[in-house]
Protein backbone atom coordinates (compact mmCIF):
# COMPACT_ATOMS: atom_id res chain seq x y z
CA UNK A 1 0.00 0.00 0.00
CA UNK A 2 1.27 3.46 -0.77
CA UNK A 3 2.16 5.93 1.50
CA UNK A 4 0.48 9.06 1.63
CA UNK A 5 2.08 12.57 1.43
CA UNK A 6 1.83 13.24 5.00
CA UNK A 7 2.53 10.12 5.91
CA UNK A 8 6.05 9.54 3.88
CA UNK A 9 6.84 13.08 4.84
CA UNK A 10 6.32 12.26 8.74
CA UNK A 11 8.60 9.46 8.42
CA UNK A 12 11.35 10.78 6.54
CA UNK A 13 11.37 13.82 9.34
CA UNK A 14 11.31 10.70 12.09
CA UNK A 15 13.95 8.47 10.88
CA UNK A 16 16.04 10.39 8.18
CA UNK A 17 19.61 11.79 8.66
CA UNK A 18 19.68 14.34 5.77
CA UNK A 19 23.47 15.36 4.70
CA UNK A 20 24.22 19.16 4.65
CA UNK A 21 20.80 19.93 6.66
CA UNK A 22 20.23 21.15 10.42
CA UNK A 23 17.73 18.78 12.58
CA UNK A 24 15.81 21.98 12.37
CA UNK A 25 15.70 22.97 9.18
CA UNK A 26 14.67 19.29 8.17
CA UNK A 27 11.76 19.82 10.49
CA UNK A 28 10.05 22.62 9.39
CA UNK A 29 11.22 22.95 5.89
CA UNK A 30 8.71 21.50 2.78
CA UNK A 31 10.33 18.83 0.83
CA UNK A 32 9.49 17.95 -2.53
CA UNK A 33 8.02 14.58 -3.12
CA UNK A 34 10.16 12.88 -6.28
CA UNK A 35 8.01 10.18 -7.50
CA UNK A 36 9.67 9.60 -11.42
CA UNK A 37 11.57 11.65 -13.32
CA UNK A 38 12.06 12.66 -16.84
CA UNK A 39 14.68 14.61 -18.64
CA UNK A 40 14.97 17.94 -16.90
CA UNK A 41 11.89 17.58 -15.11
CA UNK A 42 11.35 16.16 -11.55
CA UNK A 43 7.62 14.81 -11.17
CA UNK A 44 5.90 14.43 -7.82
CA UNK A 45 3.13 11.95 -6.74
CA UNK A 46 0.05 13.71 -7.92
CA UNK A 47 1.89 14.33 -11.53
CA UNK A 48 3.48 18.14 -10.48
CA UNK A 49 6.76 19.33 -12.58
CA UNK A 50 9.35 20.63 -11.58
CA UNK A 51 12.62 21.37 -13.22
CA UNK A 52 15.98 19.94 -11.57
CA UNK A 53 17.96 23.27 -11.28
CA UNK A 54 20.61 21.40 -9.75
CA UNK A 55 21.45 18.58 -11.66
CA UNK A 56 20.43 16.05 -8.66
CA UNK A 57 24.20 17.70 -6.94
CA UNK A 58 25.71 18.09 -10.19
CA UNK A 59 25.75 14.64 -11.92
CA UNK A 60 22.60 14.22 -14.23
CA UNK A 61 24.39 15.39 -17.39
CA UNK A 62 22.05 13.81 -19.37
CA UNK A 63 18.86 14.54 -17.94
CA UNK A 64 16.64 11.74 -15.89
CA UNK A 65 15.72 8.36 -17.10
CA UNK A 66 18.01 8.29 -20.44
CA UNK A 67 16.79 5.39 -22.14
CA UNK A 68 19.96 4.45 -23.15
CA UNK A 69 21.40 4.13 -20.39
CA UNK A 70 18.16 2.27 -18.75
CA UNK A 71 18.84 0.07 -21.52
CA UNK A 72 22.52 -0.53 -20.69
CA UNK A 73 21.87 -0.99 -17.13
CA UNK A 74 19.06 -3.15 -17.52
CA UNK A 75 21.00 -5.25 -20.36
CA UNK A 76 24.08 -5.96 -17.87
CA UNK A 77 21.97 -6.46 -14.48
CA UNK A 78 20.57 -9.45 -16.54
CA UNK A 79 24.00 -10.87 -16.88
CA UNK A 80 26.35 -9.80 -14.08
CA UNK A 81 25.44 -7.01 -10.98
CA UNK A 82 28.57 -7.59 -9.42
CA UNK A 83 31.90 -9.25 -9.09
CA UNK A 84 34.62 -8.95 -6.67
CA UNK A 85 37.32 -6.29 -8.67
CA UNK A 86 40.23 -8.06 -6.61
CA UNK A 87 41.18 -11.70 -8.67
CA UNK A 88 38.88 -11.06 -11.25
CA UNK A 89 37.95 -8.91 -13.97
CA UNK A 90 35.00 -8.35 -16.37
CA UNK A 91 34.25 -6.60 -19.78
CA UNK A 92 32.69 -3.68 -19.16
CA UNK A 93 35.31 -2.40 -16.92
CA UNK A 94 37.84 -3.40 -19.31
CA UNK A 95 36.37 -1.84 -22.04
CA UNK A 96 35.76 1.60 -19.73
CA UNK A 97 39.14 1.73 -18.54
CA UNK A 98 40.15 2.28 -22.02
CA UNK A 99 38.01 4.18 -23.99
CA UNK A 100 37.76 6.76 -20.53
CA UNK A 101 41.76 6.44 -21.41
CA UNK A 102 40.98 7.91 -24.69
CA UNK A 103 39.22 10.74 -24.08
CA UNK A 104 41.26 11.87 -21.18
CA UNK A 105 44.01 14.70 -21.27
CA UNK A 106 47.31 13.49 -22.85
CA UNK A 107 49.74 10.97 -20.79
CA UNK A 108 47.02 9.42 -18.57
CA UNK A 109 47.30 5.14 -18.79
CA UNK A 110 46.17 4.04 -16.01
CA UNK A 111 42.69 4.03 -14.44
CA UNK A 112 41.59 3.27 -10.61
CA UNK A 113 37.81 2.63 -10.35
CA UNK A 114 36.04 3.63 -7.33
CA UNK A 115 32.59 4.74 -6.17
CA UNK A 116 32.34 8.52 -5.40
CA UNK A 117 34.24 11.59 -5.78
CA UNK A 118 35.77 11.62 -2.64
CA UNK A 119 36.70 8.42 -2.41
CA UNK A 120 38.29 9.24 -5.81
CA UNK A 121 40.25 12.01 -4.50
CA UNK A 122 41.41 9.95 -1.19
CA UNK A 123 42.87 7.76 -3.90
CA UNK A 124 44.94 10.26 -6.12
CA UNK A 125 45.90 11.92 -2.29
CA UNK A 126 47.28 7.70 -1.18
CA UNK A 127 49.00 7.49 -4.46
CA UNK A 128 50.79 10.47 -4.68
CA UNK A 129 51.93 10.73 -1.41
CA UNK A 130 52.73 6.59 -1.23
CA UNK A 131 54.39 7.25 -4.85
CA UNK A 132 56.96 9.71 -3.02
CA UNK A 133 57.33 7.83 0.27
CA UNK A 134 58.60 4.51 -1.68
CA UNK A 135 60.72 6.14 -4.14
CA UNK A 136 63.45 7.98 -2.50
CA UNK A 137 61.18 11.59 -1.68
CA UNK A 138 60.34 10.68 1.94
CA UNK A 139 60.17 14.56 3.02
CA UNK A 140 57.35 15.31 0.18
CA UNK A 141 54.99 15.06 2.96
CA UNK A 142 52.54 18.45 1.87
CA UNK A 143 49.93 19.15 -0.40
CA UNK A 144 49.12 22.18 -1.36
CA UNK A 145 45.55 23.74 -2.59
CA UNK A 146 43.04 26.49 -3.39
CA UNK A 147 41.80 28.97 -0.68
CA UNK A 148 37.68 27.24 -0.91
CA UNK A 149 38.73 24.20 -2.40
CA UNK A 150 36.00 21.57 -1.76
CA UNK A 151 37.04 17.82 -2.55
CA UNK A 152 34.49 15.58 -0.47
CA UNK A 153 33.60 14.79 3.06
CA UNK A 154 36.16 12.12 3.69
CA UNK A 155 39.27 13.12 6.32
CA UNK A 156 41.52 12.96 3.60
CA UNK A 157 39.25 15.17 1.07
CA UNK A 158 38.58 17.78 3.76
CA UNK A 159 42.03 18.28 4.34
CA UNK A 160 43.07 19.41 1.42
CA UNK A 161 39.75 21.38 1.05
CA UNK A 162 38.74 24.54 2.44
CA UNK A 163 35.06 25.24 3.12
CA UNK A 164 35.31 25.66 7.17
CA UNK A 165 30.88 25.00 7.49
CA UNK A 166 31.91 21.63 5.81
CA UNK A 167 35.33 20.70 8.13
CA UNK A 168 35.58 22.93 10.79
CA UNK A 169 34.71 21.01 13.27
CA UNK A 170 37.11 18.31 11.93
CA UNK A 171 40.40 20.55 11.68
CA UNK A 172 42.34 18.29 14.32
CA UNK A 173 41.69 15.07 12.56
CA UNK A 174 43.27 16.43 9.49
CA UNK A 175 46.45 16.22 8.09
CA UNK A 176 48.44 19.42 7.29
CA UNK A 177 47.76 21.15 3.72
CA UNK A 178 49.13 24.84 3.00
CA UNK A 179 47.05 27.41 0.78
CA UNK A 180 47.26 30.41 0.08
CA UNK A 181 44.57 33.57 1.46
CA UNK A 182 41.17 34.16 -0.28
CA UNK A 183 40.99 35.92 -3.14
CA UNK A 184 40.12 39.86 -3.06
CA UNK A 185 37.15 41.02 -5.22
CA UNK A 186 37.51 37.87 -7.02
CA UNK A 187 41.50 38.29 -8.15
CA UNK A 188 42.85 34.97 -8.42
CA UNK A 189 46.13 36.38 -9.58
CA UNK A 190 47.86 37.14 -6.21
CA UNK A 191 46.29 33.88 -5.20
CA UNK A 192 48.06 32.17 -7.69
CA UNK A 193 51.23 34.03 -7.45
CA UNK A 194 51.35 33.10 -3.50
CA UNK A 195 51.05 29.29 -4.53
CA UNK A 196 54.02 29.59 -7.16
CA UNK A 197 56.07 31.09 -4.87
CA UNK A 198 55.01 28.29 -2.00
CA UNK A 199 56.25 25.61 -5.28
CA UNK A 200 59.27 27.60 -5.78
CA UNK A 201 59.91 28.20 -2.28
CA UNK A 202 59.20 24.28 -0.94
CA UNK A 203 58.98 22.18 -3.70
CA UNK A 204 61.15 19.41 -2.12
CA UNK A 205 58.59 18.97 0.08
CA UNK A 206 55.54 19.00 -1.85
CA UNK A 207 53.84 15.54 -2.77
CA UNK A 208 50.99 17.31 -5.17
CA UNK A 209 48.51 20.13 -5.78
CA UNK A 210 45.44 19.62 -5.94
CA UNK A 211 42.84 22.28 -7.51
CA UNK A 212 39.47 22.14 -8.80
CA UNK A 213 40.03 22.92 -12.84
CA UNK A 214 38.58 26.49 -13.23
CA UNK A 215 35.30 26.70 -11.24
CA UNK A 216 35.42 26.01 -7.57
CA UNK A 217 32.04 24.17 -6.91
CA UNK A 218 31.08 24.05 -3.49
CA UNK A 219 32.60 27.36 -2.60
CA UNK A 220 30.36 29.44 -4.61
CA UNK A 221 30.68 28.36 -8.32
CA UNK A 222 33.83 30.72 -8.27
CA UNK A 223 36.11 31.03 -11.76
CA UNK A 224 39.51 31.89 -12.32
CA UNK A 225 41.27 32.48 -15.83
CA UNK A 226 42.63 29.52 -17.72
CA UNK A 227 45.84 31.04 -18.17
CA UNK A 228 45.98 30.84 -14.26
CA UNK A 229 45.57 26.58 -14.57
CA UNK A 230 48.49 27.06 -17.40
CA UNK A 231 50.75 29.02 -15.46
CA UNK A 232 50.16 26.26 -12.59
CA UNK A 233 50.94 23.26 -14.53
CA UNK A 234 54.40 24.82 -15.80
CA UNK A 235 55.27 25.63 -11.84
CA UNK A 236 54.33 21.72 -10.92
CA UNK A 237 56.71 20.41 -13.58
CA UNK A 238 59.41 23.13 -12.49
CA UNK A 239 58.99 21.80 -8.77
CA UNK A 240 58.71 18.30 -10.28
CA UNK A 241 55.80 17.52 -8.44
CA UNK A 242 52.04 16.14 -9.41
CA UNK A 243 49.28 17.80 -10.61
CA UNK A 244 45.92 16.87 -9.37
CA UNK A 245 42.44 17.52 -10.94
CA UNK A 246 39.60 16.96 -9.51
CA UNK A 247 37.05 16.94 -12.17
CA UNK A 248 34.30 15.24 -10.31
CA UNK A 249 32.56 17.95 -10.95
CA UNK A 250 33.51 20.03 -13.84
CA UNK A 251 34.66 17.23 -15.82
CA UNK A 252 32.24 15.22 -19.05
CA UNK A 253 31.22 18.64 -20.37
CA UNK A 254 30.14 20.64 -17.65
CA UNK A 255 32.43 24.01 -18.78
CA UNK A 256 32.13 23.05 -22.26
CA UNK A 257 35.21 21.08 -23.43
CA UNK A 258 34.97 17.52 -22.23
CA UNK A 259 37.24 18.25 -19.18
CA UNK A 260 37.92 21.53 -17.41
CA UNK A 261 41.80 21.08 -17.15
CA UNK A 262 41.39 21.34 -21.26
CA UNK A 263 40.52 25.24 -20.82
CA UNK A 264 44.29 25.69 -19.53
CA UNK A 265 45.31 23.02 -22.39
CA UNK A 266 47.17 21.16 -19.53
CA UNK A 267 47.23 17.70 -18.68
CA UNK A 268 46.97 16.37 -14.99
CA UNK A 269 49.65 13.75 -13.31
CA UNK A 270 46.21 12.54 -11.53
CA UNK A 271 42.70 13.32 -12.45
CA UNK A 272 39.56 12.31 -10.55
CA UNK A 273 36.25 12.08 -12.39
CA UNK A 274 32.25 10.91 -11.03
CA UNK A 275 29.18 12.54 -11.05
CA UNK A 276 28.90 12.59 -15.06
CA UNK A 277 30.97 9.82 -15.61
CA UNK A 278 27.61 7.71 -14.80
CA UNK A 279 25.14 9.76 -16.09
CA UNK A 280 23.70 10.23 -12.49
CA UNK A 281 22.42 6.93 -12.99
CA UNK A 282 24.75 5.08 -10.20
CA UNK A 283 27.70 5.99 -7.76
CA UNK A 284 30.75 5.45 -9.74
CA UNK A 285 34.07 7.43 -9.89
CA UNK A 286 37.94 6.57 -11.07
CA UNK A 287 41.27 8.17 -11.01
CA UNK A 288 43.46 8.10 -13.61
CA UNK A 289 47.16 8.56 -13.52
CA UNK A 290 50.02 8.77 -15.34
CA UNK A 291 52.66 5.58 -16.43
CA UNK A 292 55.43 7.94 -14.65
CA UNK A 293 52.86 7.05 -11.33
CA UNK A 294 52.10 3.24 -12.32
CA UNK A 295 55.43 2.50 -12.42
CA UNK A 296 56.40 3.74 -9.03
CA UNK A 297 54.48 1.17 -7.38
CA UNK A 298 56.39 -2.10 -8.75
CA UNK A 299 58.78 -3.66 -6.23
CA UNK A 300 56.46 -5.94 -4.47
CA UNK A 301 53.57 -6.74 -2.87
CA UNK A 302 55.07 -4.35 0.29
CA UNK A 303 54.94 -1.41 -2.61
CA UNK A 304 51.37 -1.75 -3.88
CA UNK A 305 48.66 0.15 -3.16
CA UNK A 306 46.33 -1.25 -0.52
CA UNK A 307 42.97 0.26 -1.55
CA UNK A 308 39.70 -0.80 -2.42
CA UNK A 309 35.99 -0.80 -1.32
CA UNK A 310 33.29 -3.67 -2.16
CA UNK A 311 32.00 -2.16 -4.82
CA UNK A 312 34.92 -0.84 -6.72
CA UNK A 313 34.94 -1.75 -10.57
CA UNK A 314 30.98 -2.65 -10.10
CA UNK A 315 30.25 -4.06 -13.50
CA UNK A 316 26.71 -1.84 -13.27
CA UNK A 317 28.28 1.49 -13.16
CA UNK A 318 30.94 0.65 -15.71
CA UNK A 319 28.47 -0.39 -18.57
CA UNK A 320 26.33 2.73 -17.71
CA UNK A 321 29.92 4.82 -18.22
CA UNK A 322 30.04 3.16 -21.29
CA UNK A 323 26.83 3.77 -22.46
CA UNK A 324 27.65 7.05 -21.30
CA UNK A 325 31.04 7.90 -23.24
CA UNK A 326 28.75 6.18 -26.39
CA UNK A 327 26.13 8.86 -25.74
CA UNK A 328 28.41 11.61 -25.53
CA UNK A 329 30.09 10.46 -29.03
CA UNK A 330 26.86 9.78 -30.77
CA UNK A 331 24.41 12.28 -29.98
CA UNK A 332 27.31 14.82 -30.12
CA UNK A 333 26.84 16.20 -26.14
CA UNK A 334 29.25 18.94 -26.42
CA UNK A 335 28.47 20.54 -29.60
CA UNK A 336 24.58 20.97 -27.62
CA UNK A 337 26.45 21.83 -24.62
CA UNK A 338 28.56 24.66 -26.14
CA UNK A 339 25.51 26.28 -28.27
CA UNK A 340 22.91 26.07 -25.09
CA UNK A 341 26.01 27.90 -23.11
CA UNK A 342 25.28 31.09 -24.75
CA UNK A 343 21.55 30.96 -23.92
CA UNK A 344 22.56 30.33 -20.14
CA UNK A 345 25.01 33.37 -20.29
CA UNK A 346 22.88 35.57 -21.64
CA UNK A 347 20.12 35.26 -19.39
CA UNK A 348 22.58 35.01 -16.16
CA UNK A 349 23.79 38.31 -17.36
CA UNK A 350 20.55 39.72 -17.35
CA UNK A 351 19.42 38.46 -13.83
CA UNK A 352 22.85 40.32 -12.85
CA UNK A 353 20.77 43.37 -13.51
CA UNK A 354 18.57 43.08 -10.48
CA UNK A 355 18.96 44.96 -7.68
CA UNK A 356 21.40 43.29 -4.60
CA UNK A 357 22.56 40.61 -7.30
CA UNK A 358 26.33 40.53 -7.90
CA UNK A 359 28.68 38.85 -9.52
CA UNK A 360 27.04 37.34 -12.46
CA UNK A 361 29.02 34.42 -14.41
CA UNK A 362 28.86 31.54 -16.73
CA UNK A 363 31.47 28.66 -18.11
CA UNK A 364 29.76 25.87 -20.29
CA UNK A 365 26.50 24.69 -18.72
CA UNK A 366 26.96 25.95 -15.24
CA UNK A 367 25.63 29.32 -14.36
CA UNK A 368 25.53 31.50 -11.55
CA UNK A 369 25.02 34.83 -9.06
CA UNK A 370 25.46 35.71 -5.31
CA UNK A 371 22.60 37.63 -3.68
CA UNK A 372 23.32 40.76 -0.87
CA UNK A 373 26.41 39.24 1.21
CA UNK A 374 25.34 36.93 3.68
CA UNK A 375 27.43 34.03 2.82
CA UNK A 376 26.84 30.50 3.10
CA UNK A 377 24.65 30.32 6.31
CA UNK A 378 22.28 33.30 5.27
CA UNK A 379 18.61 32.64 4.44
CA UNK A 380 18.10 34.73 1.10
CA UNK A 381 19.19 31.81 -1.07
CA UNK A 382 16.64 29.77 0.62
CA UNK A 383 14.05 32.14 0.06
CA UNK A 384 14.93 32.02 -3.09
CA UNK A 385 14.61 28.16 -3.46
CA UNK A 386 11.61 28.32 -2.08
CA UNK A 387 9.89 30.66 -4.37
CA UNK A 388 11.43 28.84 -7.23
CA UNK A 389 9.56 25.66 -6.20
CA UNK A 390 6.06 27.58 -5.92
CA UNK A 391 6.84 28.60 -9.71
CA UNK A 392 8.26 25.75 -11.07
CA UNK A 393 11.95 24.58 -10.47
CA UNK A 394 14.04 22.95 -7.64
CA UNK A 395 16.99 24.70 -6.69
CA UNK A 396 19.46 24.06 -4.33
CA UNK A 397 21.43 27.26 -3.25
CA UNK A 398 25.12 27.39 -1.30
CA UNK A 399 24.47 30.31 0.64
CA UNK A 400 23.89 33.19 -0.82
CA UNK A 401 24.96 31.76 -4.20
CA UNK A 402 22.27 30.41 -6.95
CA UNK A 403 23.44 28.47 -9.60
CA UNK A 404 22.19 26.09 -12.55
CA UNK A 405 23.52 23.27 -13.76
CA UNK A 406 21.17 21.86 -16.22
CA UNK A 407 21.96 18.56 -18.47
CA UNK A 408 24.00 19.38 -21.24
CA UNK A 409 21.13 18.15 -23.64
CA UNK A 410 17.88 20.04 -22.44
CA UNK A 411 15.52 21.33 -25.09
CA UNK A 412 15.80 24.87 -25.38
CA UNK A 413 12.27 25.36 -24.13
CA UNK A 414 12.77 23.90 -20.89
CA UNK A 415 16.13 25.75 -20.65
CA UNK A 416 14.42 29.19 -21.01
CA UNK A 417 11.75 28.21 -18.20
CA UNK A 418 14.36 27.69 -16.29
CA UNK A 419 16.13 30.73 -16.47
CA UNK A 420 12.93 32.56 -16.49
CA UNK A 421 11.75 31.09 -13.24
CA UNK A 422 15.49 31.67 -11.61
CA UNK A 423 14.63 35.69 -12.59
CA UNK A 424 11.25 35.70 -11.45
CA UNK A 425 12.12 33.68 -7.90
CA UNK A 426 14.91 36.12 -7.64
CA UNK A 427 12.66 39.10 -8.22
CA UNK A 428 10.17 38.14 -5.85
CA UNK A 429 12.53 38.00 -3.09
CA UNK A 430 14.18 40.82 -3.66
CA UNK A 431 10.85 42.95 -4.07
CA UNK A 432 9.63 41.05 -0.67
CA UNK A 433 12.55 41.97 1.47
CA UNK A 434 12.88 45.66 -0.01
Amino acid sequence: MRLSDDELLALDRRHLWRPYTSSEDHEKRSLFIVDRAEGPWLIGPQGQRVLDASGSWWCNNLGHGHARLRLALSRQAEQLMHVTFGGATHEPAVRLASELLAVAPRGLTRVFFSDNGSTAVEVALKIAFQYWQQNGRADRDLFLTLPGGYHGDTLGAMSVGAVDEFSGVFRPLLFEAARPDEPVEHDWEPVFESLFSRLRKDGDRIAGVIVEPIVQGAAGMRMYAPKLLAALREEADKADTFLIADEVFTGFGRTGPMWASDHGAIAPDLLCTAKGLSGGVLPFAATLATERIYEGFRGGKERALMHGHTFFGNPLGAAVALEVLAIYREEQILEQARRKAARLAAAIDDIGSLPRVRHPRALGMCGAFDVGDTGYMGKIGWEISDAALELGAHLRPLGNTIYVVPPLNIADDDLDELLHIVRKATERVLVKDS
